[in-house]
């Protein structure tokens, strides 16, 4: 049975109560082993969770789209998806390649006037400090200040995109935390948190259990967990 009523309360409880090693563990087992993002996609701070419905963007250096329409807007589609971000929803970029930044400051302050839960992308940020102050989940590959504006452009959004092996959807459920950023199908979302939630709530008895003196053997042939 369902714990939440709305998708604040999903959120609220997810946020609380589940961390992405259960949830990839519970999609490893329905056979959805490619649903992490890089492992250089990282928090800029350690406390930082992010959890919401992708909103997806696809990036491009400028020397692979001369002559596109795009070319003449100043950062291309950017803008207008900054803009587009709803309530509980992460910005997810990808496509560029690693010698710019792809999120800042004065975008952090858009996107959490807008009710956003955060932003993921597959390169790195700048700003750093103002980004900290303000409060916001952001994951990258780290501190890099040179600007997107004469480098990439966003060619589009609301589009499914691809990351390494991962391949996302608009809406598709975003987890991220120390231990990394995974990528929930919608299709599957419900029952891949029910069983999260259900084998977090376990591995607080086996924590128990082994901190009493219980062999790892003996937790494992007991609760199935470890």
């Amino acid at each position: 049975m369902k714990k939440w009523n709305n998708e604040d309360e999903l959120f609220n409880l997810m946020r609380q109560e589940l961390y992405t090693a259960v949830i990839g563990d519970i999609m490893d087992k329905h056979g959805y082993i490619h649903q992490f993002l890089s492992a250089r996609i990282r928090p800029l701070n350690e406390k930082m969770i992010t959890v919401g419905r992708s909103m997806t963007v696809l990036e491009v250096d400028i020397e692979k789209i001369s002559g596109s329409a795009i070319i003449d807007k100043p950062f291309g589609l950017m803008l207008e998806a900054l803009d587009d971000l709803k309530r509980n929803e992460v910005y997810l970029c990808t496509g560029a390649s690693d010698t710019y930044a792809l999120w800042g400051e004065l975008m952090t302050t858009r996107a959490k006037k807008l009710g956003a839960a955060g932003a993921v992308v597959d390169g790195y940020s700048r700003d750093t400090n103002g980004i900290l102050a303000l409060d916001f989940p952001v994951f990258c590959y780290g501190n890099y200040a040179q600007d997107q504006g004469p480098r990439g452009k966003v060619a589009d959004f609301r589009i499914p995109i691809k990351l390494g092996e991962v391949l996302v959807t608009p809406g598709d459920i975003i987890f991220g935390d120390i231990d990394g950023v995974c990528v929930i199908p919608k299709d599957i979302e419900e029952e891949i948190i029910m069983e999260a939630l259900e084998k977090a709530s376990g591995e607080k008895i086996v924590k128990s259990k082994i901190g009493e003196g219980m062999s790892a053997c003996d937790a494992f042939a007991k609760y199935g967990i470890i």
